[in-house]
């Protein structure tokens, strides 16, 4: 009943978590923007949803959330009531090898900022964080970088009229980079 007639916004649509609220969000809110970094994600969630019999089309928006002048674009389209964020990089060896750990820092933790910034701005309704279990004593520069989202999330909240709240997930089953797809090649 929540998100019946409201504007949704996902961030990583294509990736695993936010493809999954994409399908079960579709049939129920009035309006669903689905944004991703990745073209050929955006693709296939376009693909699926053409052959997929809905009461709304959803928006596919190409865009990297470390781009603040293109979300605000977005923002001032649709004016987004609840936000999911599920943009992130996660794979921890790579993030950990030579200088990625910058490219980490700007997504996970600055991209995060960037769209916390514009729901507040926008006033958005609620904003839904989505971490991982890697974030609760962090040993590896993603756990890291979700951990700092989090704190910057409460602290945010704290003198903010947007509802901020954080999840976290721990391994999804047959996600991008989980075991399950390893095993199967």
């Amino acid at each position: 009943k929540f998100f019946k007639g409201k504007r949704v916004l996902i961030t990583g649509a294509g990736g695993s978590i936010g493809s999954e609220l994409a399908k079960n969000l579709i049939q129920i809110c009035n309006d669903l923007v689905l944004l991703d970094a990745s073209e050929f994600n955006l693709y296939e969630l376009k693909e699926f949803f053409s052959s997929f019999k809905s009461p709304i089309s959803p928006n596919y928006e190409l865009a990297n959330i470390r781009d603040k002048k293109r979300l605000l674009q977005i923002f001032k389209k649709y004016k987004p009531e609840i936000i999911f964020h599920a943009a992130a990089y996660k794979h921890v060896p790579l993030l950990e090898e030579n200088s990625n750990f910058v490219e980490a820092i700007k997504t996970n933790i600055i991209g995060t900022i960037n769209l916390a910034e514009m729901a507040q701005e926008f006033d958005s309704k609620r904003f839904v964080f989505i971490s991982t279990d890697k974030a609760v004593r962090p040993t590896n520069l993603m756990g890291a970088t979700k951990r700092i989202s989090e704190r910057l999330i409460s602290t945010i909240s704290k003198d903010s009229n947007t509802i901020f709240s954080s999840v976290r997930f721990g391994n999804v089953l047959n996600s991008s980079g989980s075991v399950i797809p390893k095993f199967k090649d």
